[in-house]
């Protein structure tokens, strides 16, 4: 049996809509998206509520459906890492963390105009290992802290997701209908 300290647990590949406008970044799949192979798939991460909210449409209960949600938003959904040590889902739990290919992601989707990150290690990573080992130019997008969707990060759904909705608005529907 390998040693659990040096297993590598690694990213799902990015999901990413025609003309993307908002990307989204976790740090790392937990777990239970792990093992189903989801973004976001263990049931008490606020992840999928949240952005029900935002679009004030109820939580699909297919994973294909919660996909089709970003698609139709234009929200791409990614991780800042490739990969990393870690035992169980918390990102304190980080050890060797490896980042995946921004330089490559952002040339290939130019329509991008934020960057949010869902939750604090998820703007450290991407701060320390993509903008300032010069992967991208940190000033080519705007950068979004939105607090973690995680369960471990306790305030309560609510203040979660009136924070979201205050920082994500130029992205949201209604704001679109109230622009034109």
């Amino acid at each position: 049996m390998a040693n659990p300290i040096s297993m590598i647990k690694y990213s799902f590949p990015p999901i990413v809509p025609e003309r993307a406008k908002l990307l989204i970044l976790g740090t790392l799949p937990g777990e239970e998206s792990l093992r189903l192979q989801q973004y976001y798939g263990f049931g008490r991460n606020h992840f999928w509520a949240l952005i029900a909210a935002l679009i004030q449409e109820p939580v699909p209960m297919l994973y294909p459906d919660r996909i089709a949600l970003m698609h139709a938003h234009r929200w791409a959904l990614w991780d800042v890492l490739a990969g990393a040590e870690r035992i169980g889902s918390s990102d304190a739990a980080i050890r060797n963390p490896s980042v995946n290919d921004f330089a490559t992601f952002f040339a290939a989707n130019p329509t991008i105009e934020a960057v949010a990150f869902n939750g604090q290690k998820a703007h450290d990573l991407f701060r320390r290992h993509v903008v300032k080992a010069g992967m991208v130019d940190g000033a080519r997008f705007t950068t979004i802290q939105l607090p973690s969707s995680s369960p471990l990060h306790t305030i309560p759904f609510e203040e979660k997701l009136d924070a979201w909705r205050t920082s994500l608005s130029l992205y949201l529907p209604d704001q679109k209908r109230r622009a034109k």
